[in-house]
Parts: structure tokens; sequence; C-alpha cells
């Protein structure tokens, strides 16, 4: 599971507001933080001084006849994870975590965001700045009643807030004698001037033939038939989210954090193709590529990114009717287009057709998960040797992690990776950086959660570990989580099922005995694309599971201040076969990294999950054994020979490893090409 911003994974939101509760943010290394109750006020060193950019920005609000203004932490396409570029939030409040909300009033500021980030803000914004430790438009609008007089006009950038976003506010503000404003022109832009970071210039590139499931051409053809198909009869479809683009087109650079997207548009009609991007990053190979030099109905013409409005605008004046997906559709397009034009889907079309992977695209991406697999088991193996010296801390864990998954042609991580020991892992989503960490101990758990950006796929897998002795409710805690792993894994449902409807099988064993998590189960996740790919999951705003989706399992458990549990895999959506005739699904598991035998109590597993286990071990010695094999990765083969032993039978203990490695040695001896 990897962190995201509200707005793009809304089933992340309930690990910051659940009824079950979260774990408090520990006191990592005794931070300091903000008192702005003394005086002078204190503040630590890693506060950060805001007051001349908020009399900067208060000057262009006051200019704008406005009395607040809103900064959201997102960008004009919705994304999971923003650019230097867009990270206005973080430039005016110094708070750089990823998920809050801004307003700044006349003579006030204040922020919002969930219990992650409470101590990371008291530490990073100075005493100009209030913190409400609640999220949500509600708390927002709220404040805003309070704080600004009858007759107020509050700002807001329309490309930053989605159509829902704008939607909420509106309604929370509708007969209360205050207005809500569209400025186009952002106004932390304005102020942030010639110290905002440029927008990104490398080269944006095709993928070679043997990355991509079908070429550009068919997947316009397919999306332009489904375009004829619709009961409303559209003659566009606007497509907006990053990956969107991405996908459709075979393209992708390097934009954005951890995921290989490019700032871009398009509008797509049944005889014309328009892609907003930045010109001059297309090399004339990729534009050939594009058919970027003739008119049909099959060439892509490149229209100039910051034109997008404007052309959207010009279009819809025409009898035209523009189908849109509103989850990723900025209010900045949508108030331009006439609502009587407009065909609304929750997903575009294009969101929802990528969600289902043909077979080439399911060959990619089981690939990708073979060599990342190799990646965490010579890891697991690195920890085994070293966390005993007491030389390995959570940073340079995830950072050697993350140099394996290089070694296997990852272009880099999907997301930043959770390295979390002992307390640590009680915060889902807490990431370790060079200045605060801690050391893995054998004497405590220890929580990875990673993944990698292939050509061939995107992955994320999270294993937790205990070295030593771990206690019997750890045991029992963490072997709970694995039945509810199991047992969501192996259930066969009718096909068009949705999520939401299964989601519990995943926490019953949990619930038995008192026990939850307060995050979602899973999500969706893309062909070298995003690790969080909506509209994929077991939230009730997620489509139906159908045969060629995958998505992540991944139950978990969280003991306040002491440890935390997560066992995360990507699974793809198959066939069942059933006893009687009906159309079934399942769930086929492509992660490859054996569970923590340590922690696992086979006094709770049934026969039923003892032989799911085991069978799922044989998968693994036998799809990435011989990756091992290949490679003359001796020991990593033999520590899989051993963590992959039948669980019914008496595991080996920890001196018949050498027997194994020699046992081992032989076989890849006696290996040939």
């Amino acid at each position: 599971m990897a962190r995201a911003r509200w707005g793009c994974c809304p089933w992340l939101v309930l690990l910051c507001a659940c009824a079950w509760g979260h774990p408090v943010p520990a006191n990592l290394g005794g931070q300091d933080v903000r008192n702005c109750s003394t005086s002078p006020p204190y503040l630590p060193v890693t506060a950060v001084n805001t007051t001349a950019q908020l009399a900067a920005l208060r000057q262009q609000i006051q200019a704008q006849n406005l009395t607040a203004y809103i900064v959201p932490d997102t960008d004009a396409h919705m994304s999971e994870y923003i650019g230097k570029h867009d990270e206005r939030r973080a430039w005016i409040t110094g708070f750089i975590g990823s998920a809050g909300i801004a307003v700044v009033t006349l003579s006030k500021a204040a922020l919002w965001t969930d219990s992650r980030y409470w101590t990371q803000a008291e530490r990073q914004m100075d005493c100009n700045w209030e913190l409400h430790k609640e999220v949500g438009t509600t708390p927002i609008v709220t404040w805003l009643l309070t704080e600004i007089p009858a007759g107020g006009r509050v700002g807001f950038d329309p490309f930053l807030f989605s159509v829902a976003s704008w939607e909420s506010y509106d309604l929370a503000l509708q007969g209360s004698n205050r207005q809500l404003v569209s400025i186009t022109d952002n106004l932390v832009d304005l102020v942030w001037g010639a110290e905002r970071p440029p927008v990104p210039s490398e080269p944006i590139y095709a993928l070679q033939e043997e990355f991509i499931g079908s070429t550009w051409q068919e997947k316009v053809s397919d999306i332009r038939n489904q375009m004829q198909k619709h009961s409303k009869a559209p003659t566009a479809v606007f497509l907006s989210a990053l990956d969107e683009t991405a996908w459709l087109f075979n393209l992708r650079s390097s934009d954005i954090p951890y995921n290989p997207f490019f700032y871009s548009y398009a509008l797509l009609t049944d005889s014309a193709i328009r892609l907003f991007a930045n010109k001059t990053r297309f090399s004339s190979d990729t534009l050939n590529y594009l058919n970027f030099s003739c008119t049909g109905a099959l060439c892509v013409q490149i229209e100039d990114y910051s034109q997008v409005r404007n052309s959207i605008q010009t279009y819809a004046s025409g009898d035209v009717r523009i189908w849109i997906g509103t989850s990723y559709t900025s209010y900045g397009i949508f108030e331009v287009i006439p609502k009587e034009k407009l065909v609304t889907d929750t997903y575009s079309p294009v969101m929802v057709t990528k969600a289902v992977k043909n077979s080439k695209e399911q060959a990619l991406l089981k690939a990708s998960h073979v060599r990342d697999a190799v990646a965490v088991i010579r890891y697991l193996v690195w920890l085994e040797k070293n966390v005993p010296k007491g030389t390995v801390d959570e940073f340079s864990g995830a950072e050697l992690v993350n140099k394996f998954r290089g070694e296997e042609l990852s272009s880099g991580p999907s997301f930043e990776t959770i390295s979390a020991s002992g307390l640590n892992a009680a915060l889902a989503h807490y990431s370790p950086t060079k200045e605060v960490h801690r050391k893995l101990s054998s004497d405590e758990m220890y929580l990875l959660d990673s993944g990698g950006q292939y050509r061939d796929g995107t992955t994320d897998i999270t294993r937790t570990v205990h070295w030593g002795t771990p206690s019997a409710f750890q045991k029992e805690a963490y072997t709970r989580v694995l039945i509810g792993n199991i047992d969501l894994s192996r259930l066969i449902f009718p096909a068009s099922t949705s999520g939401r409807v299964m989601e519990a099988f995943a926490r019953k064993a949990l619930w038995d005995v008192g026990l939850n998590y307060g995050h979602g189960t899973g999500h969706g996740i893309g062909n070298f694309l995003c690790v969080h790919e909506w509209p994929v999951g077991f939230q009730s705003n997620n489509i139906a599971m159908t045969k060629g989706m995958f998505t992540s399992i991944e139950p978990g458990y969280y003991h306040d201040g002491e440890f935390g549990i997560r066992l995360e895999d990507i699974v793809l959506v198959v066939e069942a076969k059933t006893k009687y005739p009906g159309t079934y699904l399942t769930f086929e598991v492509v992660s490859l990294v054996p569970y923590d035998r340590n922690l696992i109590d086979v006094s709770l597993l049934s026969p039923v999950h003892l032989q799911y286990l085991n069978q799922y071990y044989k998968t693994i010695r036998e799809k990435v054994g011989p990756e091992l094999q290949r490679r003359q990765l001796l020991e990593e083969f033999a520590w899989l020979q051993q963590h992959t032993e039948p669980l019914a039978a008496r595991a080996p203990h920890a001196a018949s490893l050498a027997a194994v490695l020699a046992a081992s040695t032989l076989a890849i001896l006696s290996w040939s090409v």
C-alpha cells in the first residue's frame, strides 16, 4: 500500500478518519515542535518563515476583491503524486506532507491535514498558521463561515478542483451569502514567481512494441466504438488524468515522481485526435509514431498544453456532446462546457477500459512480478544476515531494496518505500528519511511496503517479518492477517461483483477476536503506470470486478506504539472452476515472495488454509526458483527452498540451511541453459 493523496485515492481517506481509530504519530527521535503560546513563540529550526509569501498572497487576494483563497494539494489532473512545479501548498505553508489543504484570509492562515502529519506540520509551519486536525470540506467551510463576513468571496483555482470538490464547496456555501469564485490565474503562482521550479522538459517517448498490449491506433478505435454505442451519442471523449493519455498513446516520460507520466490532455472525436502537450519534447521519431504529419482520423495533432481550456471551449460552441469522467476532470474544464453538451460518467471510457488487461498485458505484469520477487528475496536474505549486527536502519534498508530492484531493470520505485521498524510500523504510511529513522532490530517486527516501475509492469508488495522471538499476540495477529489475505484471495464470486461486497472476507479473522484495520483492502495497479490504478479495488466507488483486472489484497493490523502488520499481494481476476455451470471469478496471486514462517501460528490455520499456502509456495518455487538458478544466486535459492517448505511438515531449523545451500549448489551446478 503506497502513500496517496486524498483526491486520487479516496479509499485511503478511510485511514485518516475511520471509526476504528488510528495510530498516534510517534515522537521519532525527540523531534521538537513549535509552541505558539509562548512570548516570543518557540519555533524549531525545521520551521519555515512564511511571512513574506503570505503578505504577497494577501496582496493578490485583495487585488482580486477576494476575502479568502483555497490552496489544495493536487495538480490540474488530480494526480496522486505531484511534481515540484505544483507543490503550491507546500511552498505557501512550509509543510511538505503529501496531504493537506490550506486556506488564507486577509488576517489568518490555516491548514487541514490528517493524523499522519500532525507532528510534521507542527515542526515545519511557523506561527502564521493554524493547524486543524481534521479533513474534509465541512470543517473547512465551517471555519470560513466563522472567519469571513457575509458577502465574502472565496477564491480558488478551478484547475485544482475536481468537479466533485467544487460541488461540495459550492453546496456547503449555498445560502450563506458567501460566494465561491473561480480564478484561472493561480494566485500562489503569481507570488511564487521566478522561484517556482520549471515545468519538466524531459523527452516524451513511445514504449517499445514488446511492452504494449495494443497499439495506440487499436485503442483509439476501441474508444470510438464505445462512443458510437453510447445511448447519448457523444461526439468526443475528453481525457484529463495523466495515466489516461499515457496509456492511450503508449507514451511515457518522467514529469511526476514515481509515475512515468507527462503533462497532457487529449480530445478524441470520431474524426480527429488532439493531444495537448509540449510539442518540443517529442523527437521526430515519436512524432512520426503518432502520424503527426497527416490530418486523418488516425493522425495525432499536438496542441499547446496551456491552450486546452480555450480549445475545449471553442469545440463546445458547436453541435457536440463531450464525454468526460468527472473524477479526474477539473472544474477548470467542466465550467466551460455547457451542461446540455456534457455526457458524464464517474470514470472516462479510457479509465475503465485500461483497468481490464488483455492477455499480453497480463503476461507482462506477471513477468515483472517474478523479477520483483528476486529483488525482494535478495533483500530479505541480506536482512537476515545483517540486522543481527545492528548496522541496518530503515532508510538504508529502503535504499538497498530500491537498488536491488534497479538491478532487475526497474526505472525506480513506484512510490515512496515504507520501511518501518517496531512502533513506526504502527503508522500505516510511515516512511523514513535520511535524518529521521530507526535501527532495525531482531527483537522487533519490520514492515516493508515497496514497489518498482518496470517497462513491463508496476509492482507493489508488503511483507512483515520478525527475526527474533515474537510474542504470542504478535503471531496471532499476523496469522489472522494472513488468514484474511488467503480468504479473500481464494474467494469465488459471481462475475461483476463489486469489491465492497467481498471486502469483509479479508477482515473476518480479525473481527472474530475484536481486531481490525483502518484502511482500504486493495487498489488496482497498472502496466508501467499508476501503483494505485483507479477505479479497481474494494471500496464503494470502485467498479465491479471483471476478468483481466489486477488488484492488491492487503489486510493489516496496527498496534499503537508497538508494531504494525500488513501482507499485500497483487492478484489477477480470473475465471473460477465451479462444480455447476455459471460465470464465476476468483483471484490468481502474482506476487511471489513467501510469508514469514516465524510469525505464523499454524494452529490457527485450517486444512484449507494450509493447502492454499503450500500450493502458493509450490508456485513460488516453480516461477522464482528457476530465475534465481539462472542468475547463480545460490544463497537466495537456498533461502527460497527453506522458506517454501510445506507448512504441514516440520519446518527445517536454522542449522539445516547449510544442508539446503549445499543441495542447491549441486542443483545449480548441474543446471544448464
